[in-house]
C-alpha cells in the first residue's frame, strides 16, 4: 500500500512537472512554451504583442505569416491634421488620400507608433497554476498641438495550458478628451506572401469567406472588405487567414483574431499592399480625460471557422481581462 502511495505521488509530481509552462526571458525577449503553442514577447526593438513568425502551432508545426499579432500603434481620432501639419513631430502625421491609409481623413492624438518607435518595454511575468500571462504598458509621449502626453497603453496577454490560442486585452487610459478617440492595431496580424502563396483564403464574419487570389493587386483599405461600424453590428467580429504551405499547396490550419465585444470595433480593413495588411480600430466614441476604453480578444489557430465560432461564444462579449497569481478573468 506504502508503495503504491508512493508511486502515485511520484506520478502525480511527474505529470506536474510535464504540464509546466515553460518561460525563458532574456534581456531582449520572453518565450513562452505551452503544451500547444510556443511564442516569443519582445522587450527591445519592435514590441508589443506576439513578435512575427514565433507564434508556433505545435499541432500543426505552422508560424504566423506577418510581422506580429495582436501589435499596438497610435492614439487617434477623425478629422486631418492638414491645419497643423507643419507643427506636428513627423511621425505623428497621417496622410490620407493615398493607396496605403484611403481617403477617410484621420488624425494621430497621441505617439509614437509604439510598435516601431516605443523602443524598450518592460513585460511583467504572471505566472497561474495552469497559464502564463504578460503584462506590459507604455505612456505616449508625444502628442498633437493642444493635446497632452501620457495616456497609459495596457496589454494583457493569457497564455493558458493546453489552448492554441491565448486571450488579450488592450485598454487605453486616456489623458485627453475626444469625440470618438479610438486605438489602432493589427487583428490578428498582417499576411506575408507571393500571388496569394501562403494562404489559401481569409475569413472576415462580417462579409465572409474570400479566396487568396483577391489580393494579388494592391488596392486601398476603403475600396474592398472593409468595416465601419454602423446599425448592424455583427453576431461575432473574427478575421482569419487559412495557411497554406506555399511550395505544396496542402491546406494547414486557419490563424485567426476575435474581438470578443463586437461593438467596440469601430473600423477595420482588410487590403493588399505588397501584404494583407489588417488593421483594426476600437473605440471611436466619445470619452473625456481620465476615463479609459478598452477590448478583449482571443488570437490563436483553428482547424475550422465552425471551432473558431464555438470558442468566441464562450467568451462573447467581453472587452477587459485582468489576472493575477491565482488566476485570469474576462469581464464586460
Amino acid at each position: 500500500m506504502v508503495r503504491w502511495m508512493a508511486a502515485a505521488c511520484l506520478a502525480m509530481a511527474a505529470a506536474n512537472v510535464q504540464a509546466e509552462i515553460k518561460v525563458t526571458e532574456t534581456e531582449d525577449e520572453i518565450r513562452i512554451e505551452t503544451d500547444a503553442l510556443e511564442a516569443a514577447i519582445r522587450k527591445r526593438g519592435y514590441v508589443t504583442g506576439v513578435y512575427r513568425q514565433t507564434f508556433l502551432d505545435k499541432k500543426t508545426g505552422e508560424r504566423d505569416l506577418g510581422y506580429g499579432l495582436d501589435i499596438a500603434d497610435w492614439i487617434m481620432e477623425p478629422g486631418s491634421d492638414e491645419a497643423y501639419r507643419d507643427k506636428l513631430e513627423h511621425e505623428l502625421i497621417y496622410r490620407f488620400g493615398n493607396p496605403y491609409h484611403g481617403n477617410t481623413p484621420k488624425r494621430t492624438i497621441e505617439g509614437p507608433q509604439i510598435c516601431t518607435q516605443a523602443g524598450k518595454l518592460e513585460p511583467e511575468v504572471v505566472r497561474g497554476p495552469d497559464f502564463v500571462a504578460i503584462r506590459q504598458s507604455f505612456r505616449y509621449r508625444t502628442a498633437a498641438p493642444g493635446k497632452k502626453t501620457g495616456s497609459k497603453w495596457t496589454q494583457v496577454m493569457v497564455f493558458p495550458q493546453n489552448a492554441r490560442y491565448f486571450i488579450s486585452m488592450q485598454r487605453i487610459d486616456a489623458v485627453n478628451s475626444s469625440d470618438a478617440m479610438f486605438l489602432r492595431v493589427d487583428m490578428p496580424g498582417h499576411i506575408q506572401h507571393k500571388q496569394g502563396d501562403s494562404f489559401s483564403e481569409i475569413y472576415l464574419s462580417y462579409l465572409g469567406t474570400i479566396p487568396s487570389r483577391e489580393f494579388v493587386k494592391n488596392f486601398a483599405p476603403d475600396q474592398r472588405f472593409g468595416y465601419v461600424r454602423g446599425k448592424a453590428v455583427p453576431e461575432r467580429f473574427i478575421r482569419a487567414y487559412h495557411i497554406r504551405d506555399a511550395k505544396t499547396g496542402e491546406e494547414g490550419p486557419w490563424l485567426a483574431g476575435m474581438t470578443l465585444d463586437p461593438d467596440v470595433v469601430s473600423e477595420a480593413w482588410c487590403h493588399q499592399r505588397g501584404y494583407v495588411c489588417m488593421i483594426e480600430e476600437f473605440g471611436g466614441r466619445p470619452i473625456k480625460a481620465g476615463e479609459s476604453f478598452s477590448a478583449a480578444f482571443i488570437v490563436g489557430y483553428f482547424d475550422s471557422v465552425a471551432e473558431m465560432q464555438r470558442v468566441y461564444d464562450q467568451y462573447k462579449g467581453a472587452r477587459e481581462l485582468t489576472v493575477d497569481a491565482g488566476g485570469w478573468k474576462l469581464t464586460k
